[in-house]
This record gives C-alpha cells, sequence and structure tokens, in this order.
C-alpha cells in the first residue's frame, strides 16, 4: 500500500488553517502554539512541520512581537506534490526511481530496471494537478470559497 507520511498530512492541516487568514505578504501571522491549538496537532509537530515547509519556501516566519507564519503564496498555486517532497523528499515508488545507486541487491540484473519510470511520472504528474486547496475546500480558502458561492450564480 502506497501512503503518505502523517508529517505530509498534518503540513496540509496546517496550511489549510494558515489560509484562513489569508496568504501571501499581506496575509495575518499565526504562532505554532496557535496553529497547533487550533488544528490539534501537538506543538512539536507543527514547528517540525513550519520548519519543513519554511525550507521549502512554502511558508515563510515573521520575526518579532506579533510574529509567527504565513503563507507564501495562495493555496491554489500550490501542488500537492510541492507538500510532498517538502516533507517526505521526491517522489518514488522504489529506490531505483528516485536514482538511489546499490540501495537494492538485485540492481545489476533487474530486468525492470527504468520501467518504473513512466509509472513514477505518472503519480508526479497526478500529485501536481491537485493543489492544497482542492484538500482543504472551500471552508479554508478565500478564493475558492468566493468562487463555490458564485457557482449557483454561474449555474443560472
Amino acid at each position: 500500500m502506497l501512503r503518505l507520511s502523517k508529517l505530509t498530512d498534518y503540513a496540509v492541516v496546517v496550511m489549510a488553517r494558515l489560509a484562513l487568514d489569508g496568504a501571501g505578504p499581506a496575509g495575518h501571522v499565526q504562532t505554532a502554539p496557535g496553529l497547533a491549538s487550533a488544528t490539534g496537532i501537538a506543538e512539536p509537530t507543527v514547528a517540525k512541520v513550519l520548519k519543513m515547509l519554511g525550507s521549502a519556501g512554502l511558508v515563510e516566519g515573521v520575526r518579532g512581537a506579533r510574529g509567527g507564519y504565513r503563507l507564501t503564496r495562495p493555496l491554489p498555486s500550490v501542488p500537492l506534490s510541492q507538500v510532498i517532497v517538502a516533507v517526505d523528499g521526491p517522489i518514488a515508488l522504489t529506490a531505483c526511481v528516485d536514482g538511489g545507486v546499490g540501495s537494492c541487491e538485485a540492481e545489476g540484473i533487474c530486468a525492470v530496471r527504468g520501467r518504473w519510470d513512466p509509472v513514477n511520472d505518472a503519480i508526479r504528474k497526478a500529485l501536481s494537478g491537485i493543489t492544497v486547496a482542492d484538500l482543504a475546500g472551500p471552508a479554508h480558502c478565500p478564493a475558492v470559497r468566493a468562487t463555490a458561492s458564485l457557482a449557483p450564480m454561474l449555474a443560472e
């Protein structure tokens, strides 16, 4: 079974919570303790996730008395694949797909070596086509919420 780590799931939850107060430089900042309280995720875990997301440029820290964290861009422009890579590393089904040399006993005689590449590419493409906003839904993303509220009027 292919599964993402709990940290990746938590990263999406934290980003969705950050989106409630807006994204980008104009967005309000939220503290790690505040995010932990709002999401129900332990504070040390939230801090760890924020550090990973910050290293990937998905969130930014703001220093000072009113400091905290905010998104660097709106959720609809953040592919899920970027969050996965930020937290779990490169997306690869097997060690040989991610370029790991010497990580398999049968590497020299493997009949399917290199054949996983199209499968891996398809998974990357699919995950790049889903944004964090798609997962967060209208309640957590102002831009998505505004579009959703217009949908009934546009259908008429």
